[in-house]
């Protein structure tokens, strides 16, 4: 009998991001502190490699181009991208900048029962974006 290795387990190591707007969508993402190229903006793929996790940002019409039949979902939200922050005041200064900014507030700062500074801020489309840190 031979025995075969098995395949290592996959690792996720990439979210990916269906936007109408790129430039809108990477500016929202500038103001949370992420970097990108200027040029990146006119482009209908981006994407950046933060502490591992690769964020793809992709048009409609990109996804589009390999399924046909895609629409833009419609309801609630499945999944919410979430940035750690150093302190509450960094929570509370990321909100701040992107309120004031014109992005849509979807939960101001406050502190959680489970121990962390947290508030929600929509990104162009429409998807919640979290800040937190722990409470000490």
């Amino acid at each position: 009998m031979t025995s075969v290795d098995p395949a290592p387990t996959p690792v996720p190591n990439a979210v990916s991001i269906v936007t109408r707007d790129m430039g809108a969508t990477l500016a929202f993402y500038r103001l949370c502190g992420l970097t990108f190229p200027d040029d990146a903006d006119d482009q209908p793929h981006a994407d950046i490699t933060v502490g591992g996790l690769r964020i793809m940002f992709d048009t409609r019409d990109v996804v589009r181009s390999f399924t046909p039949d895609w629409t833009t979902p419609s309801g609630g939200h499945r999944m919410a991208l979430a940035f750690e922050c150093a302190s509450p005041a960094q929570v509370d200064a990321l909100y701040a900048r992107l309120v004031d900014a014109g992005h849509l507030s979807a939960h101001e700062p406050f502190d959680a029962f489970w121990g962390q500074r947290y508030a929600v801020v929509c990104d162009p489309d429409g998807n919640p974006v979290d800040f937190y840190c722990a409470l000490d």
